[in-house]
Protein backbone atom coordinates (compact mmCIF):
# COMPACT_ATOMS: atom_id res chain seq x y z
CA UNK A 1 0.00 0.00 0.00
CA UNK A 2 1.07 2.89 -0.98
CA UNK A 3 0.68 5.73 2.14
CA UNK A 4 1.43 9.44 1.64
CA UNK A 5 2.05 11.55 4.74
CA UNK A 6 1.46 15.93 4.32
CA UNK A 7 3.48 16.98 7.50
CA UNK A 8 5.95 14.12 7.18
CA UNK A 9 8.60 16.51 9.36
CA UNK A 10 6.96 16.24 12.25
CA UNK A 11 7.78 14.83 15.18
CA UNK A 12 4.73 12.49 15.42
CA UNK A 13 4.57 11.64 11.63
CA UNK A 14 7.84 11.30 10.69
CA UNK A 15 7.73 8.98 13.67
CA UNK A 16 4.53 7.51 11.30
CA UNK A 17 6.45 6.90 8.86
CA UNK A 18 9.50 4.80 10.12
CA UNK A 19 6.82 2.56 11.56
CA UNK A 20 4.46 2.58 8.53
CA UNK A 21 7.67 1.54 6.41
CA UNK A 22 8.19 -1.33 9.13
CA UNK A 23 4.70 -2.66 8.01
CA UNK A 24 5.98 -2.97 4.55
CA UNK A 25 4.04 -0.31 2.99
CA UNK A 26 5.57 2.55 0.97
CA UNK A 27 5.59 5.72 2.26
CA UNK A 28 6.27 9.30 0.53
CA UNK A 29 5.43 13.04 1.90
CA UNK A 30 5.19 16.86 2.43
CA UNK A 31 6.00 19.00 4.33
CA UNK A 32 6.97 23.17 4.72
CA UNK A 33 9.38 23.23 7.41
CA UNK A 34 11.62 20.24 7.37
CA UNK A 35 15.02 20.53 9.93
CA UNK A 36 16.74 18.03 12.03
CA UNK A 37 16.61 15.74 13.58
CA UNK A 38 13.51 14.47 11.81
CA UNK A 39 14.90 15.28 8.01
CA UNK A 40 18.02 13.62 9.18
CA UNK A 41 16.38 10.42 10.46
CA UNK A 42 13.95 10.26 7.21
CA UNK A 43 16.55 10.60 4.94
CA UNK A 44 18.53 7.73 7.02
CA UNK A 45 15.54 5.82 6.28
CA UNK A 46 15.70 6.92 2.76
CA UNK A 47 12.14 7.56 2.73
CA UNK A 48 11.42 10.15 -0.27
CA UNK A 49 9.41 13.88 0.66
CA UNK A 50 8.89 16.88 -0.70
CA UNK A 51 9.44 20.46 0.75
CA UNK A 52 5.86 22.90 0.37
CA UNK A 53 2.33 21.30 -0.14
CA UNK A 54 2.16 21.67 -3.56
CA UNK A 55 -0.81 19.61 -6.22
CA UNK A 56 2.18 19.00 -8.25
CA UNK A 57 4.39 17.14 -5.80
CA UNK A 58 1.64 15.36 -4.40
CA UNK A 59 1.60 11.47 -5.81
CA UNK A 60 -1.83 9.09 -6.58
CA UNK A 61 -1.72 7.25 -3.01
CA UNK A 62 -3.86 4.45 -1.46
CA UNK A 63 -4.67 6.37 1.21
CA UNK A 64 -3.52 9.81 2.85
CA UNK A 65 -2.41 10.61 6.38
CA UNK A 66 -2.99 14.33 7.22
CA UNK A 67 -1.32 16.07 9.85
CA UNK A 68 -2.56 18.38 12.57
CA UNK A 69 -1.01 21.42 10.98
CA UNK A 70 -2.93 21.20 7.79
CA UNK A 71 -6.16 23.41 7.07
CA UNK A 72 -8.89 23.77 4.72
CA UNK A 73 -7.55 25.93 2.21
CA UNK A 74 -4.28 24.02 1.57
CA UNK A 75 -4.42 23.05 -2.00
CA UNK A 76 -3.42 19.33 -1.00
CA UNK A 77 -6.43 18.56 0.96
CA UNK A 78 -9.04 20.71 -1.15
CA UNK A 79 -7.92 17.76 -3.94
CA UNK A 80 -8.11 14.78 -1.21
CA UNK A 81 -11.37 16.52 -0.50
CA UNK A 82 -12.74 17.10 -3.68
CA UNK A 83 -11.38 13.53 -5.43
CA UNK A 84 -12.97 11.69 -2.68
CA UNK A 85 -9.61 9.90 -1.94
CA UNK A 86 -9.22 7.96 1.28
CA UNK A 87 -7.43 10.03 4.83
CA UNK A 88 -7.33 9.90 8.17
CA UNK A 89 -5.42 10.81 10.55
CA UNK A 90 -1.95 10.07 12.04
CA UNK A 91 -3.33 9.15 15.52
CA UNK A 92 -6.41 7.31 14.12
CA UNK A 93 -4.16 5.23 11.57
CA UNK A 94 -1.89 4.24 14.37
CA UNK A 95 -4.55 2.96 16.68
CA UNK A 96 -6.20 1.06 13.93
CA UNK A 97 -3.07 -0.76 12.33
CA UNK A 98 -1.08 -0.74 15.50
CA UNK A 99 -2.28 -0.23 18.61
CA UNK A 100 -4.70 -2.05 18.29
CA UNK A 101 -3.36 -5.39 20.09
CA UNK A 102 -0.52 -4.20 22.16
CA UNK A 103 0.07 -3.30 25.96
CA UNK A 104 -0.43 0.83 25.60
CA UNK A 105 2.56 2.91 27.69
CA UNK A 106 1.18 6.29 27.12
CA UNK A 107 3.50 9.64 28.64
CA UNK A 108 1.23 12.33 28.83
CA UNK A 109 2.08 15.60 30.05
CA UNK A 110 2.62 19.50 29.57
CA UNK A 111 6.36 19.00 29.84
CA UNK A 112 9.00 15.60 29.58
CA UNK A 113 6.74 13.53 27.43
CA UNK A 114 9.49 12.84 25.22
CA UNK A 115 12.30 12.56 27.99
CA UNK A 116 10.00 10.39 30.22
CA UNK A 117 9.21 8.02 26.87
CA UNK A 118 12.59 7.69 26.00
CA UNK A 119 13.67 6.78 29.17
CA UNK A 120 10.92 3.62 29.55
CA UNK A 121 11.50 2.72 26.46
CA UNK A 122 15.01 2.25 27.07
CA UNK A 123 14.21 0.29 30.84
CA UNK A 124 11.95 -2.05 29.11
CA UNK A 125 14.76 -2.68 26.41
CA UNK A 126 17.30 -2.99 28.52
CA UNK A 127 14.95 -5.56 30.86
CA UNK A 128 14.72 -7.78 27.75
CA UNK A 129 10.95 -6.67 26.27
CA UNK A 130 11.99 -5.40 23.33
CA UNK A 131 9.43 -2.55 23.16
CA UNK A 132 7.61 -0.80 20.41
CA UNK A 133 7.61 2.78 20.21
CA UNK A 134 6.50 6.15 18.87
CA UNK A 135 8.38 9.20 20.45
CA UNK A 136 8.40 12.84 19.17
CA UNK A 137 12.26 13.09 19.57
CA UNK A 138 15.27 11.14 18.65
CA UNK A 139 16.45 8.94 21.18
CA UNK A 140 20.28 8.32 21.70
CA UNK A 141 20.01 4.58 22.83
CA UNK A 142 18.28 3.48 19.60
CA UNK A 143 18.85 6.48 16.94
CA UNK A 144 15.63 6.63 15.80
CA UNK A 145 12.45 8.27 17.27
CA UNK A 146 10.09 5.02 16.75
CA UNK A 147 10.37 1.59 15.73
CA UNK A 148 7.81 -1.36 15.65
CA UNK A 149 8.61 -5.08 17.09
CA UNK A 150 6.35 -8.06 17.84
CA UNK A 151 6.51 -7.11 21.52
CA UNK A 152 3.21 -7.03 23.31
CA UNK A 153 4.42 -3.35 24.83
CA UNK A 154 4.21 -0.21 22.94
CA UNK A 155 5.98 3.16 24.20
CA UNK A 156 3.86 6.44 23.10
CA UNK A 157 4.37 10.03 24.04
CA UNK A 158 1.03 11.01 24.57
CA UNK A 159 0.48 14.47 22.93
CA UNK A 160 -2.85 17.01 23.68
CA UNK A 161 -2.80 18.85 20.43
CA UNK A 162 -5.75 18.14 18.51
CA UNK A 163 -5.90 15.34 16.28
CA UNK A 164 -6.40 16.91 12.59
CA UNK A 165 -8.51 19.87 11.12
CA UNK A 166 -11.36 16.92 11.22
CA UNK A 167 -11.26 15.65 13.93
CA UNK A 168 -10.45 17.90 17.43
CA UNK A 169 -10.16 15.58 19.88
CA UNK A 170 -6.75 14.89 20.99
CA UNK A 171 -4.39 12.54 19.79
CA UNK A 172 -4.02 10.96 23.07
CA UNK A 173 -7.49 9.63 22.82
CA UNK A 174 -7.07 7.34 20.17
CA UNK A 175 -4.28 5.50 22.13
CA UNK A 176 -6.07 4.03 24.57
CA UNK A 177 -3.58 2.87 26.95
CA UNK A 178 -3.55 0.29 29.90
CA UNK A 179 -0.42 2.53 31.42
CA UNK A 180 -0.73 6.07 31.62
CA UNK A 181 1.53 8.72 33.21
CA UNK A 182 -0.10 12.08 33.82
CA UNK A 183 3.88 14.08 34.42
CA UNK A 184 2.22 17.60 34.83
CA UNK A 185 -0.53 19.34 33.61
CA UNK A 186 0.06 23.59 32.70
CA UNK A 187 -1.99 25.78 30.14
CA UNK A 188 -0.39 25.28 26.55
CA UNK A 189 -1.09 25.32 23.05
CA UNK A 190 -3.07 28.99 23.03
CA UNK A 191 -3.62 27.99 19.43
CA UNK A 192 -7.00 25.30 19.82
CA UNK A 193 -6.78 25.43 23.63
CA UNK A 194 -9.14 28.84 25.33
CA UNK A 195 -8.19 27.96 29.40
CA UNK A 196 -6.97 24.87 31.06
CA UNK A 197 -10.39 23.49 31.57
CA UNK A 198 -10.41 22.77 27.79
CA UNK A 199 -6.94 21.22 28.50
CA UNK A 200 -8.41 19.12 31.52
CA UNK A 201 -11.56 17.90 29.13
CA UNK A 202 -9.25 16.00 26.77
CA UNK A 203 -7.43 14.54 30.09
CA UNK A 204 -10.97 13.37 31.58
CA UNK A 205 -11.42 11.72 27.57
CA UNK A 206 -8.43 9.84 28.19
CA UNK A 207 -8.90 8.44 31.43
CA UNK A 208 -12.10 7.30 30.32
CA UNK A 209 -10.57 4.88 28.36
CA UNK A 210 -8.42 3.13 30.28
CA UNK A 211 -9.51 -0.27 31.08
CA UNK A 212 -10.04 -1.32 35.19
CA UNK A 213 -7.03 -3.12 35.37
CA UNK A 214 -4.91 -0.32 34.02
CA UNK A 215 -3.02 2.29 35.85
CA UNK A 216 -2.71 5.98 35.64
CA UNK A 217 0.58 7.46 37.00
CA UNK A 218 1.26 11.01 38.46
CA UNK A 219 3.10 13.14 40.80
CA UNK A 220 2.62 14.74 44.29
CA UNK A 221 0.68 17.57 44.44
CA UNK A 222 -0.93 18.67 41.20
CA UNK A 223 -3.86 20.46 41.63
CA UNK A 224 -4.28 20.61 37.41
CA UNK A 225 -4.27 16.85 37.36
CA UNK A 226 -6.16 15.71 41.04
CA UNK A 227 -8.69 18.14 39.33
CA UNK A 228 -9.14 16.19 36.54
CA UNK A 229 -8.85 12.74 38.50
CA UNK A 230 -11.96 14.20 40.53
CA UNK A 231 -14.11 14.27 37.32
CA UNK A 232 -13.84 10.25 37.23
CA UNK A 233 -11.37 7.20 37.68
CA UNK A 234 -12.20 3.85 36.42
CA UNK A 235 -8.42 2.25 37.16
CA UNK A 236 -6.30 2.03 39.80
CA UNK A 237 -4.28 4.87 40.71
CA UNK A 238 -0.51 5.67 41.95
CA UNK A 239 1.04 8.44 43.12
CA UNK A 240 4.49 8.33 42.46
CA UNK A 241 7.10 9.76 45.66
CA UNK A 242 9.10 12.22 45.85
CA UNK A 243 12.68 11.60 46.35
CA UNK A 244 16.26 13.65 47.13
CA UNK A 245 18.48 14.98 44.16
CA UNK A 246 21.53 14.66 45.08
CA UNK A 247 24.51 16.80 42.99
CA UNK A 248 27.19 14.05 41.81
CA UNK A 249 30.43 14.75 39.40
CA UNK A 250 28.96 13.12 36.87
CA UNK A 251 25.67 14.71 37.16
CA UNK A 252 22.90 13.86 39.60
CA UNK A 253 21.64 11.26 41.67
CA UNK A 254 18.14 9.45 43.63
CA UNK A 255 17.20 6.55 45.19
CA UNK A 256 13.93 4.62 44.52
CA UNK A 257 13.21 2.01 46.76
CA UNK A 258 16.03 0.62 47.58
CA UNK A 259 18.09 0.96 44.52
CA UNK A 260 19.49 4.12 43.05
CA UNK A 261 19.90 6.16 39.88
CA UNK A 262 23.36 7.77 39.21
CA UNK A 263 23.31 9.52 36.00
CA UNK A 264 24.63 12.31 33.60
CA UNK A 265 21.04 14.11 33.47
CA UNK A 266 20.56 17.66 35.41
CA UNK A 267 17.30 19.21 37.19
CA UNK A 268 14.24 17.75 39.57
CA UNK A 269 12.40 17.97 36.91
CA UNK A 270 14.91 14.97 34.89
CA UNK A 271 14.74 13.03 38.38
CA UNK A 272 10.44 13.46 37.98
CA UNK A 273 10.89 11.97 34.37
CA UNK A 274 12.91 9.12 35.66
CA UNK A 275 10.59 8.16 38.52
CA UNK A 276 7.70 8.18 35.85
CA UNK A 277 9.54 5.75 33.67
CA UNK A 278 10.63 3.48 36.42
CA UNK A 279 6.91 3.20 37.84
CA UNK A 280 5.54 2.68 34.58
CA UNK A 281 8.28 0.31 33.98
CA UNK A 282 7.55 -1.63 37.04
CA UNK A 283 3.49 -1.80 36.05
CA UNK A 284 4.59 -3.99 33.98
CA UNK A 285 6.84 -6.17 35.66
CA UNK A 286 10.14 -4.71 35.89
CA UNK A 287 11.75 -4.39 39.21
CA UNK A 288 12.91 -1.18 40.89
CA UNK A 289 16.76 -1.98 40.74
CA UNK A 290 17.02 -2.97 36.97
CA UNK A 291 15.01 0.02 35.66
CA UNK A 292 17.47 2.03 38.01
CA UNK A 293 20.25 0.27 36.70
CA UNK A 294 18.83 0.69 32.96
CA UNK A 295 18.47 4.43 33.72
CA UNK A 296 22.60 4.83 34.83
CA UNK A 297 23.07 4.27 31.21
CA UNK A 298 21.12 5.96 29.50
CA UNK A 299 22.32 8.09 26.93
CA UNK A 300 19.53 10.90 26.88
CA UNK A 301 17.51 12.42 24.23
CA UNK A 302 18.65 14.85 20.76
CA UNK A 303 17.23 18.46 21.90
CA UNK A 304 17.01 17.87 25.48
CA UNK A 305 19.85 20.33 26.60
CA UNK A 306 22.38 18.18 23.85
CA UNK A 307 25.94 19.21 24.14
CA UNK A 308 26.73 20.46 20.42
CA UNK A 309 29.43 21.89 21.04
CA UNK A 310 32.58 22.78 23.50
CA UNK A 311 35.83 24.72 23.65
CA UNK A 312 37.88 26.25 26.58
CA UNK A 313 35.62 29.08 26.95
CA UNK A 314 32.18 27.99 25.70
CA UNK A 315 29.80 24.92 25.96
CA UNK A 316 26.92 25.07 23.77
CA UNK A 317 23.52 23.54 24.31
CA UNK A 318 20.34 22.66 22.25
CA UNK A 319 17.13 22.47 24.08
CA UNK A 320 13.88 21.87 22.96
CA UNK A 321 12.64 24.69 26.23
CA UNK A 322 9.44 26.72 24.34
CA UNK A 323 7.21 27.05 27.71
CA UNK A 324 8.23 28.79 30.89
CA UNK A 325 8.04 25.77 32.92
CA UNK A 326 10.38 24.09 30.76
CA UNK A 327 12.96 27.12 30.66
CA UNK A 328 13.15 27.66 34.03
CA UNK A 329 13.65 23.64 35.06
CA UNK A 330 16.34 23.59 32.33
CA UNK A 331 17.85 26.63 33.72
CA UNK A 332 17.96 25.89 37.49
CA UNK A 333 19.37 22.24 36.31
CA UNK A 334 22.39 24.15 34.88
CA UNK A 335 22.61 26.21 37.25
CA UNK A 336 23.48 23.46 40.08
CA UNK A 337 25.62 22.08 38.03
CA UNK A 338 27.85 24.96 36.74
CA UNK A 339 27.79 27.04 40.02
CA UNK A 340 28.87 30.75 39.22
CA UNK A 341 29.82 30.02 35.33
CA UNK A 342 28.03 32.75 33.50
CA UNK A 343 24.89 31.43 31.73
CA UNK A 344 23.65 32.77 28.33
CA UNK A 345 20.02 31.53 27.30
CA UNK A 346 19.44 32.42 23.85
CA UNK A 347 15.02 32.44 23.35
CA UNK A 348 13.49 31.91 19.71
CA UNK A 349 9.53 32.83 20.77
CA UNK A 350 8.37 30.69 18.10
CA UNK A 351 5.20 28.31 19.48
CA UNK A 352 1.38 30.21 19.34
CA UNK A 353 1.25 29.89 23.22
CA UNK A 354 4.21 32.26 23.73
CA UNK A 355 3.42 34.47 20.97
CA UNK A 356 0.66 35.23 22.31
CA UNK A 357 1.81 36.36 25.67
CA UNK A 358 -0.07 34.39 28.05
CA UNK A 359 2.65 33.42 29.31
CA UNK A 360 4.99 36.81 29.13
CA UNK A 361 5.07 37.37 33.15
CA UNK A 362 6.10 34.42 33.61
CA UNK A 363 8.58 33.55 30.87
CA UNK A 364 10.13 36.59 32.85
CA UNK A 365 10.78 35.08 36.16
CA UNK A 366 11.73 31.91 34.10
CA UNK A 367 15.03 33.32 32.55
CA UNK A 368 16.19 34.68 36.45
CA UNK A 369 18.80 31.54 36.22
CA UNK A 370 20.71 33.60 33.18
CA UNK A 371 23.22 35.78 33.31
CA UNK A 372 21.94 37.20 29.84
CA UNK A 373 19.06 36.83 27.64
CA UNK A 374 19.47 37.45 23.93
CA UNK A 375 15.98 36.84 22.39
CA UNK A 376 14.88 36.86 18.56
CA UNK A 377 11.58 38.73 18.33
CA UNK A 378 8.97 36.84 16.58
CA UNK A 379 7.28 37.89 13.66
CA UNK A 380 4.07 38.63 14.74
CA UNK A 381 3.23 38.68 18.67
CA UNK A 382 0.11 39.79 20.35
CA UNK A 383 2.13 41.92 22.93
CA UNK A 384 4.87 44.15 23.41
CA UNK A 385 7.95 42.30 23.82
CA UNK A 386 10.27 45.60 23.63
CA UNK A 387 8.59 46.54 26.93
CA UNK A 388 8.58 43.21 28.67
CA UNK A 389 12.17 42.71 27.93
CA UNK A 390 13.88 45.67 27.92
CA UNK A 391 16.45 44.76 30.16
CA UNK A 392 17.36 41.79 27.80
CA UNK A 393 19.40 41.54 24.27
CA UNK A 394 16.38 42.20 21.28
CA UNK A 395 17.17 40.80 17.95
CA UNK A 396 15.30 41.17 14.37
CA UNK A 397 17.46 38.43 12.75
CA UNK A 398 19.28 35.54 13.88
CA UNK A 399 22.24 37.01 12.36
CA UNK A 400 22.40 39.99 14.47
CA UNK A 401 21.93 37.85 17.45
CA UNK A 402 24.90 35.69 16.38
CA UNK A 403 27.05 38.50 15.66
CA UNK A 404 26.31 39.91 19.32
CA UNK A 405 26.93 36.51 20.73
CA UNK A 406 30.51 36.66 19.34
CA UNK A 407 31.55 38.93 21.45
CA UNK A 408 31.33 37.54 24.50
CA UNK A 409 34.10 35.99 26.78
CA UNK A 410 33.14 32.84 27.75
CA UNK A 411 30.02 31.18 29.44
CA UNK A 412 27.39 28.10 28.92
CA UNK A 413 25.38 29.14 25.86
CA UNK A 414 21.40 27.24 25.82
CA UNK A 415 19.70 27.67 22.48
CA UNK A 416 16.10 27.50 23.31
CA UNK A 417 13.15 26.78 20.49
CA UNK A 418 10.85 24.16 19.76
CA UNK A 419 12.33 24.96 15.83
CA UNK A 420 15.64 25.10 13.80
CA UNK A 421 16.11 28.93 14.62
CA UNK A 422 17.32 29.45 11.13
CA UNK A 423 20.29 27.17 11.76
CA UNK A 424 21.51 29.27 14.33
CA UNK A 425 24.14 26.24 15.56
CA UNK A 426 25.83 26.07 12.40
CA UNK A 427 26.37 30.07 12.66
CA UNK A 428 27.26 29.86 16.03
CA UNK A 429 29.91 27.61 15.87
CA UNK A 430 32.00 29.37 13.33
CA UNK A 431 31.85 32.51 15.46
CA UNK A 432 32.96 31.05 18.75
Amino acid sequence: MHIHILGIAGTFMGSLALIARQLGHRVTGQDQGVYPPMSTQLDEQNIKYTHGYHLADMPKADIFIIGNALSRGNECVEEILSKQYTYTSGAQWLSENVLRDKWVLAISGTHGKTTTASMLAHILEYSGYNPSFLIGGVVEDFGVSSRLTDSNFFVIEADEYDTAFFDKRSKFVHYHPKTLVINNLEFDHADIFDSIKDIQKQFHHLIRTIPSDGLILSPENQQAINEVLEQGLWSAQKIIPTEQLHITDMGTSFKVESAQVDWHLLGEHNMQNGLSAIYAAHHVGVPFKVACEALNQFKGVKRRLELKHQTDKFTLYDDFAHHPSAIQTTLSGLRNKVGRAPIIAIVELRSNTMKSGVHQQTLVDALKEADQVFILRPSNSDWNIDTLFKDYNLFNSVDELVDSLSRLQQGHLVVMSNGSFDDIFNKLIKNL
